[in-house]
């Protein structure tokens, strides 16, 4: 490595921040210049982003890096995927909707009206998911009538940043529009499904270019610097920076969702694969993420936000997973797939609404609620991974959790002890990292391929080890 800065924007489902990374004698460091919360509305036209204050965050966060670091030599975005604007030149047609939004249902039978599911996996090889932009699309054929760009989260922003138009590839491989093979946009079922073809926008790979900050922007912000496509993609950027050897090993993306899977050189487009509703999804340098959402610490945020809700009490969030370790005797396991638990409101209702239906003990305690929320992720992570080794035929010895979920010391245990596998744990900030390598090795930072970048990674951000409870 050689010496220099850049800048990674993250953008999370609740948050967001700006991370400056410094490159320095062989290592990194990184510094958080800006945090915001990422809290979206409720309006009379469904749940949307409150994109205008994440664009405030973004750019208050950029002028805070360009103040501690002004050598800064690019800035990469990364965010959720499915999501995105339509714009008519540059005026946007509307504010983003929220992929948990009920507007979708209507989306997936109008697209399986045009387009069986088996048809699309073939095309897209990605699993069953109601809000994948494809049927979000179907949602807004008048919008997408009058509209001439479709920019996915990231890809709005860099367009806020630079004025340029284009679509990061990892991304866009999650919308369901992107020919699995060829990994060009698959025109022909754009057309099939009413969908105008002039939307899709140039594509780009992690690591070129996107553009210059407009002039005003610069101005504001007290600094230029190109952008740089990276895994825009939270998860393609996570991945990057798991510390793996990818031939036997599997990795935990955990943080609002729970992204489990292995690392491919080409999708798995078999028929099992799509009956075990798995997604092949882009990822940087070339590679295939092979994986199955589940739905994540989602499940304890909300059971947390609904406690909390109507009253000044904060729940301290370690202590309550301290609480649920000690739990003893029998917990209900519940499937935590079920799309049930998808949208916002009630979630410890739904889970004992569950448990209850299915002949399974109910909690009676917030701990006892915290510790089946944990049981269940750890039984559906087990799962995930043993169907992700025997669809893609990759000996699965280690299991890497990283992002948010790395810290739950009793996930990581659990998910140790159900799957009889070590896991281990960290960098908790793998996005973030994964964002600043991308960055670095186009600067000229960081040498080497992929594996020796992880290696770098692993040396300096050592994992936790958990070894099952059987060993």
């Amino acid at each position: 490595m050689t010496t220099g800065s850049v800048a990674a924007v993250d953008l999370g489902a609740t948050s967001g921040r700006v991370i400056v990374g410094r490159f320095i004698d062989g290592s990194i460091e990184m510094e958080t210049v800006g945090r915001f919360l990422n809290e979206p509305i409720q309006t009379p036209g469904g749940l949307q982003w409150d994109l205008m204050a994440l664009y405030r965050g973004v750019r208050d966060g950029l002028r805070e890096a360009f103040r501690v670091a002004p050598d800064i030599a690019s800035i990469g975005i990364d965010s959720w995927a499915v999501d995105y604007a339509l714009l008519r030149g540059d005026r946007m047609l509307g504010t983003p909707f929220h992929y948990r939004d009920e507007r979708t249902a209507a989306g997936v039978e109008a697209v399986h009206d045009v387009a069986s599911f088996e048809e699309l996996y073939r095309r897209n090889g990605l699993q069953f998911l109601p809000f994948n932009t494809l049927y979000q699309l179907a949602c807004e054929q008048g919008v997408t009538d009058a509209a001439d760009a479709m920019l996915l989260v990231p890809d709005l922003f860099a367009w806020l940043l630079t004025g340029e138009k284009v679509a990061e590839r990892t991304n866009a491989s999650t919308t369901g529009l992107l020919d699995v093979t060829t990994k060009e946009w698959d025109l022909e079922l754009a057309e099939k499904l009413g969908l105008p073809t002039r939307i899709f926008p140039k594509l780009v790979d992690p690591g070129e270019a996107i553009g210059e900050l407009l002039p005003s922007v610069a101005k504001e912000l007290g600094g230029s610097a190109p952008v740089v496509a990276v895994g825009s993609h939270d998860t393609a950027s996570a991945v990057v920076a798991v510390p793996m050897k990818a031939d036997r090993a599997a990795y935990i993306s955990c943080g609002t969702w729970g992204l489990v899977g292995v690392e491919t050189r080409e999708p798995v487009l078999t028929d099992a694969a799509r009956e075990h509703n798995f997604t092949n999804e882009g990822g940087a340098f070339g590679r295939t993420r092979f994986l199955h959402n589940v739905m994540g610490l989602w499940l304890l945020s909300e059971s947390i936000r609904e406690w909390e809700r109507g009253s000044d009490e904060k729940i301290d969030l370690p202590a309550l997973l301290a609480e649920a370790a000690e739990v003893t005797g029998e917990i209900g396991v519940f499937d935590a797939n079920d799309p049930v638990f998808m949208p916002p409101g009630d979630m410890p209702g739904r889970i004992a609404q569950w448990l209850s239906a299915n002949g399974q003990p109910v909690p009676s305690t917030r701990a006892e609620f915290a510790r089946s929320i944990v049981e269940s992720l750890a039984e559906a992570f087990a799962g995930a991974v043993r169907t992700a080794s025997e669809l893609s035929g990759i000996p699965v010895e280690t299991i890497h959790i990283v992002g948010g979920g790395s810290l739950n010391q009793l996930l990581c245990q659990r998910t140790a002890d159900r799957a009889g596998v070590v896991v281990e744990a960290g960098p908790v900030e793998a996005t973030a990292i994964g964002n600043l390598l991308v960055q670095g090795r186009a600067a000229g930072y960081v040498e080497g391929e992929l594996d020796e970048m992880r290696e770098a990674v692993a040396a300096a951000f050592p994992p936790k080890r958990y070894v099952p409870a059987s060993r």
